[in-house]
């Protein structure tokens, strides 16, 4: 019971982490708060992967609904027996969880890279990625981010979005990783049993 009490906070808690990381993912389309640069096509690349929207945003809140769905006490009667439907919800379960894993990792992964390229902008050579060849010691040197010119205070902006990003996506990894230890504990430590015994066959 305990156990189950976890699983649903932690499942719930996917919900707010996922619709933080849409949001976050939305405001990067619009650099300073301004709509000009996202129609002409001046962002960086990385926000087209769309981690936050899509994987860590739609795709985690489905996740956190059927994680919450397997947690209900009435789905422990799918089968004619409980120990069968208990096996059943743990290792889909797992499955769903391992799938949170995937989508928040992609998300992390890819903020981090769009976070060490640095943003696309203005400079006095042209659009460009001014900071691509800095393998990110942009991240510890202000005094550069001049460069950018255009859009006003866009390294703030990509810096201060892709991290939030990054510890969002973070977050959700760890609770998707709790929930498979767990499921995972209760299958070795013989909370039930995922051998079907001879005899019931």
């Amino acid at each position: 019971m305990g156990s189950r009490k976890c699983g649903c906070c932690l499942s719930s808690l996917l919900i707010p982490l996922a619709l933080w990381s849409i949001i976050v993912n939305i405001l990067l389309y619009f650099p300073n708060g301004q709509t000009s640069y996202v129609s002409s096509n001046k962002l960086t690349n990385y926000v087209w992967y769309f981690e936050g929207i899509c994987f860590s945003g739609i795709m985690m809140l489905i996740v956190a609904a059927v994680l919450l769905i397997l947690e209900n006490d009435n789905n422990y009667k799918c089968c004619q027996s409980e120990n069968c439907s208990k096996k059943y919800m743990t290792l889909l379960s797992m499955i769903f969880s391992a799938l949170g894993i995937a989508f928040s990792g992609y998300c992390l992964v890819i903020s981090a890279l769009g976070l060490l390229q640095g943003p696309y902008c203005h400079t006095l050579n042209g659009w460009e990625y001014a900071f691509e060849g800095t393998a990110g010691r942009f991240l510890t040197d202000s005094s550069i981010w001049i460069q950018c010119l255009e859009p006003a205070h866009v390294v703030e902006w990509n810096i201060i979005l892709f991290s939030i990003l990054i510890a969002l996506s973070g977050l959700q990894l760890i609770v998707c990783l709790i929930r498979v230890v767990i499921q995972l504990s209760k299958i070795l430590c013989g909370t039930h049993s995922v051998i079907i015994q001879p005899g019931i066959i």
